[in-house]
Order: structure tokens, then C-alpha cells, then sequence
């Protein structure tokens, strides 16, 4: 009798958790994709945003254990919409460190930096009454089924917004949703206060997301262009202009200048947009284009609005993907391979600090153009590259690849543009353009904005590679701009953590829950990052990806539930070895010719350590004497972790492996030194 009393009550927690949990994951995925689309150059730290709400869900835990009052989650919300609306603020960075692309740059005011903190609190704050009332249905349930329920609901969060982002569907549906989301939580007396700021923000949406289009990637807003066709703006910021191809700027022209008439039968554009290059190439009489562009609003557009219809021409085959994933996977070779001004004003992912761009411009990349090239084949590159030291580190890593200097066009005016052309076909260089770069004291009455030519014998000690992929990094270091942001997370957390747990409690703070937390994050990390490089980074496969990760966590609790491992150091001891392999394979060594025994193979091996981890988790989860602590242990753990995933900056990706050994090595032994203890007690 007392259980059929009490069975309502556990199916009402347990949809409850499910909410909450799908809730949660949705606001998340909301803050990465509409911040940045409003806040400027956020979306070079969107990852920020993750590390944020982590901390957020693992704060709100804690406090569930305080009675105090906190601002309902519809006044915190509407605050962060109506900072981002009101403000429109602009982070307009100035590093020497870093480089950063972005339309009127010039002196920042000061107040520009506080951009980025304001960000942090108001999503650390806005997640902690959405994850108030997970610590007490963790605890109303046994362990490993309420973790099952937790992770089954950020499933469904990730599908939603899936689906959402694979139809284009506008900013106003996502706030529908996560609006129904809060009140099928609430109860009447919350969704009467929370009504009114809910459906201000609605309102506020629905009006900041007029006359905008939304691809997977970016925020988009078309304008008429001065000079004819459309202006391309993305997240605030002017990206490119479909216009025709007499209207661009010379340097889009400068190869088929040196090298006139019909010398390319076929070419490759990786990074085609909007058709501009393209177009160009159709008008010096290319005879075929593989045009490779990784947005499809972009590419729609381009097909929609360029005027000279250059995606129209049957001499043109477009490609939907990833640039270097199409290097990889064709066989066919081109008289000319264009990286046609790929700078992105996003990251791959969350998870990541990685631009979207990122493995393109490595020098593994560049290798495998130049295995793509014909024998009288050539690469080029072009794009406003702002600073001298970016040209020469470019320069550099294509001297390395070819093993000799490349030509390289400096062009005057903003945005400090040039041109690097490196192949077999310039050995028909012109005799009068056949020597080193210098800047010319008299310019060429047909070139008149070209201010420097010639070949430049660069060198770089750091160049970007598919382990360290960071192109628009001078050398190895910690900038600033990334230092300081995380050290205010850190203060954040500290204070916020200090705060919300009882003094009581405090000592049972779970460390060894944390160096889990910490070391996962980095498993995930370097698991998405392997799956964008050998598959592509675009949105679907990083969203599979993190669909597959946490499918492998509901397995690894199916397991745990079945199977009772009583001696955690034999998991310890398969993690080891699974990260050990994962170390000492390569990703390179993983480009297998058939594209489905390579996604088999990667997957056995980076998701094997995911699995086992998970495993060690859900036997620790288990096992803990309180659910709610040991999450937000885990959670605050995970935060850490993923301000640790800037180490790559210093020591490239596979350094994260290492990393990652450490925690849990610590974390065994915290383990192995608790037990003990306990196992003493009489």
C-alpha cells in the first residue's frame, strides 16, 4: 500500500528531473548560439558561455540546500535579454598576443572590456534557479536512475535544438520553447509572477530578430550594396558583399594577372560564400570550379541575390561542408587550389577555443592541398591579414610545405591585404617579377595599390598545425585577453561556491567528484576536436558528436546498473590504457580511405576512454552519500576542467591527454586515501 502512495510522487520527480534537465541544456545551447549573434566578438569565446553555465547549474545545486530566496528565472533572463538589446555592446580587441577579425576596428573605449565578465555573471546567474531544484530530485530517486533521467533530458535538449538549428527556425521559436519549458515547470503562483518579464522577453526577441536570417553558424542581416547586388553582414559584423566581380578589390584578380589567359582547367575555392570568387575566376575563363562553402544560408544567398550568377554557370559545382574534410576526401587534382578569405567570427563549438577555420589554415592543411595540385598546380591565399608578423608566419609555413619561398602581393590601404601564391606554375613567373619581396618605390601604373612583391623567404618557429591549430596565435603563450577572463571565472566560482555552501558542508565538498568532473571535460574536448579534424567542423558533426558522447554515458550507467564492479582500480587501470592509445595514436594515422571504417575505427578510439570515465563516474555517483554535493562537485569540476582545455594554447591538443591522466590519477587516489579511511571506521 505505501508504495503504490508513493509511486505518483517518484513518477512526478522523475519527469520533473527530465524537464529540468532538457530545460537547462536548452538555455544553454540558446546562450551559444544568440549571445555571440548580438554581443560582438563573444562568439570568439563562446566557450566562455559553456564554462558559465556549468558553473551556474553546479552553484544552483548548492544552494538548493539553502532556504534562502533567489530571483526567479524569468527576471534573470529578461536582465541578460535586455543587456544584450539595450546595449548592443561591442568588444573591440586590441592584442598583440592574438589576432582578431572585425569591420571599423579602432580605439576600444574602456568600458568595452567589461563585456565578457558582465556576460559570465548574468549566465551564471540565470542558471541557478533552473538548477535549484536538481540537488533534492537527485536525491528522491537511487543514483544511477535519476543520472539516467539527467542525461536522458539533455538528449532531448540537444535533439530540440537540432532540429531547430537543421530548419533555419528563428530565435523567437527556441525562447517559444524554452518559455514552455519554465512554465510546464512552474507552478501557478510562479508562472503568474514569471508571465509578464516572459513574455516581455518574447516580445524583446521577436523584435531584435526582424529582417534577419539565421544559418547554423551566424546571425544574418542582407542590405543593398552600394556598389550593386547585396551586403552580407554576420553577428553585427560586415562580412562580405555579392557584387560583381569588376567591382572587388584587385587582389581577388592578382593571380590570373600574373598568369593570364586560360592557365587553370580546373580550380578548387574552399571558402566560396557568396560567389565573389567565384565570379572572378568564371571571368578569366576558368574551364571548372569546385566551389566549397561550409554555411548554407551563404551559399543560398549567393545562388539567390549575386548579380552575376555565378553559382548558376555549368561550368560550377557547388560543395555544402568543410574545406579541409573536401581536401581529404577528393581525389581530384587542380591547376589552382584558392583559400578564398576563410576568417570565421565563431568557434567550431562550445568546447572548444578553435575558430571555425581553424584546421584550413594548419600546415598539415596546406600539405594536403599541395598532394591535391596537378603538376603545374598552385596554392593561393588571400585575405585582409591586418599584421605584418601573420603574412610572414604564412609565408613561413609555405616554405616549409614546398620547400620554397612563396610570391607573396602586399597591398596598401586597411586591413594590410596580400596575396601568397606557392606551386610548381610559378616557375612561369614572369623574368620582371622573379625576385625577392620588397617593397616598390615605384608602383605599377596597372597595380597601382600593390606596395610590396616579390618572393619572401619567411620562416616561422611556430606554425599551426593540426595538433596546435591556432593560426591567428603569434607563438605559444596565454594571452591576456584569455588570463584575465579566467581568472574572474575563477574568482567567480570561488566566491559563488564559498556562498552557497553551508559552512557545515563545506568539508564535504567532493573532490574526488571534482577531479572527475575536470578531467571528463577534457576527454570531451579532445574528442570533439579529433571528430572536426578528421570529419569536418561543421554544426551537424559536432552536434552528433555530442549527441554520441552522452549516448555513451547512458550505456556506461546501463552497465553500472548490471554490472558491480567492486575493485575501481582494474576501471582505472582500462582508462589508463585507453588514454595511453589515445595519446600515441595520432589523428592523422586515422585517415582511412573509406569514410565508414574511419568513423567506426575513430569512434572505438575516442570514445572508449569516454566510456570507461563514465564508468568510473557512475560507480563513484553511485556509491556517494549525497547525490546533490557530489554533482555540483562534479559539475564545478567540470567548469575548471574546461579553463584547463587553454592549456593547448601552450602545448597544443594532444598535451590535454596528459592533462587528463593527471586528474585522474589524483582522482584514483583521493579515492584509494577516502576508501581507506572509511573501510578503517568501524
Amino acid at each position: 500500500m505505501r508504495l503504490l502512495s508513493t509511486q505518483p510522487f517518484v513518477k512526478r520527480n522523475e519527469t520533473r528531473l527530465f524537464l529540468t534537465s532538457c530545460t537547462i541544456l536548452f538555455f544553454e545551447l540558446i546562450c551559444i548560439r544568440w549571445i555571440p549573434a548580438y554581443v560582438r566578438y563573444v562568439g570568439y569565446f563562446s566557450n566562455f558561455i559553456l564554462l558559465s553555465s556549468f558553473l551556474g547549474v553546479g552553484l544552483g545545486v548548492l544552494l538548493g540546500r539553502r532556504s534562502w530566496g533567489f530571483p526567479p528565472f524569468a527576471f534573470l533572463l529578461i536582465a541578460l535579454v535586455v543587456v544584450v538589446r539595450v546595449n548592443r555592446l561591442e568588444l573591440k580587441i586590441h592584442s598583440t598576443d592574438v589576432l582578431y577579425y572585425g569591420a571599423g576596428e579602432g580605439p576600444a573605449r574602456s568600458e568595452h572590456y567589461a563585456v565578457l565578465p558582465l556576460v559570465i555573471t548574468l549566465i551564471v546567474l540565470a542558471f541557478i534557479p533552473l538548477a535549484r531544484p536538481l540537488g533534492g530530485l537527485l536525491s528522491s530517486m537511487p543514483r544511477l536512475r535519476a543520472y539516467a533521467i539527467d542525461i536522458a533530458g539533455s538528449l532531448a535538449g540537444i535533439a530540440a535544438f537540432f532540429v531547430m538549428a537543421l530548419l533555419s527556425l528563428p530565435p523567437l521559436v527556441w525562447f517559444s520553447v524554452l518559455v514552455a519549458l519554465v512554465v510546464a515547470l512552474a507552478g501557478p503562483r510562479s508562472i503568474t509572477i514569471a508571465a509578464v518579464p516572459l513574455i516581455a522577453v518574447l516580445a524583446i526577441v521577436f523584435g531584435m530578430q526582424r529582417d534577419t536570417k539565421w544559418s547554423p553558424y551566424y546571425k544574418i542581416t542582407v542590405t543593398e550594396a552600394k556598389t550593386g547586388g547585396v551586403a552580407i553582414n554576420v553577428n553585427n559584423v560586415g562580412h562580405q558583399i555579392a557584387t560583381s566581380y569588376k567591382n572587388k578589390e584587385t587582389f581577388y584578380s592578382r593571380v590570373y594577372d600574373l598568369f593570364p589567359g586560360p592557365s587553370f582547367k580546373r580550380v578548387l575555392i574552399l571558402g566560396a560564400g557568396s560567389g565573389s570568387d567565384t565570379s572572378i575566376a568564371l571571368a578569366n575563363n576558368v574551364g571548372a570550379i569546385d566551389a566549397v562553402e561550409i554555411d548554407p544560408t551563404i551559399l543560398k544567398l549567393g545562388k539567390q541575390f549575386h548579380p552575376d550568377r555565378p553559382y548558376a554557370d555549368p561550368r560550377v559545382k557547388t560543395h555544402l561542408g568543410d574545406g579541409r574534410a573536401f581536401l581529404r576526401n577528393t581525389d581530384t587534382k587542380y591547376d589552382l587550389i584558392i583559400f578564398a578569405l576563410p576568417d570565421s567570427l565563431t568557434l567550431t563549438s562550445g568546447f572548444s577555443n578553435l575558430r571555425l577555420e581553424s584546421f584550413l589554415l594548419t600546415q598539415d592543411a596546406l600539405e594536403d592541398a599541395r598532394d591535391n595540385l596537378s603538376d603545374q598546380g598552385m596554392v593561393v591565399l588571400y585575405n585582409y591579414y591586418r599584421e605584418d608578423w601573420f603574412i610572414e608566419k604564412l609565408a613561413g609555413m609555405l616554405n616549409e610545405v614546398f620547400d620554397t619561398a612563396p610570391f607573396v602581393s602586399s597591398y596598401g590601404g586597411s586591413g594590410r591585404a596580400a596575396v601568397l601564391m606557392a606551386g610548381p606554375r610559378l616557375a612561369d613567373l614572369a623574368p620582371d617579377n622573379a625576385k625577392p619581396y620588397s617593397e616598390l618605390a615605384v608602383r605599377d601604373p596597372q597595380q597601382p595599390d600593390v606596395i610590396g612583391e616579390g618572393f619572401l623567404a619567411a620562416s616561422t618557429p611556430h606554425p599551426a598545425t593540426d595538433d596546435w591549430p591556432f593560426l591567428y596565435l603569434r607563438q605559444p603563450g596565454f594571452p591576456t585577453i584569455y588570463a584575465s577572463s579566467l581568472l574572474f571565472l575563477f574568482g567567480l566560482a570561488l566566491v559563488g561556491v564559498l556562498v552557497a555552501l553551508p559552512r557545515r558542508s563545506l568539508r564535504s565538498f567532493d573532490w574526488h567528484m571534482f577531479l572527475l568532473g575536470a578531467a571528463f571535460i577534457l576527454l570531451e574536448t579532445k574528442s570533439i576536436v579529433t571528430f572536426g579534424l578528421l570529419f569536418g567542423a561543421t554544426w551537424m558533426v559536432n552536434s552528433l558528436v555530442f549527441f554520441a558522447i552522452l549516448a555513451s554515458v547512458l550505456l556506461a550507467i546501463v552497465v553500472s546498473a548490471r554490472v558491480r564492479i567492486t575493485r575501481p582500480r582494474y576501471l582505472y587501470g582500462a582508462l589508463a590504457v585507453a588514454l595511453v592509445a589515445n595519446y600515441l595514436i595520432r589523428p592523422e594515422q586515422l585517415l582511412i580511405g573509406v569514410p565508414i571504417v574511419r568513423y567506426i575505427v575513430t569512434a572505438t578510439i575516442a570514445f572508449t576512454p569516454v566510456f570507461l570515465a563514465n564508468l568510473v563516474f557512475a560507480r563513484s555517483f553511485r556509491d556517494s552519500e549525497t547525490a546533490d554535493l557530489a554533482f555540483a562537485s562534479n559539475l564545478i569540476g567540470i567548469m575548471a576542467g574546461g579553463t584547463l582545455e587553454y592549456l593547448a594554447l601552450m602545448w597544443g591538443y594532444r598535451a590535454l591527454l596528459l592533462i587528463a591522466m593527471v586528474l585522474y590519477l589524483a582522482a584514483a587516489l583521493l579515492q584509494r586515501r577516502v576508501g581507506g579511511v572509511v573501510a578503517a571506521a568501524p
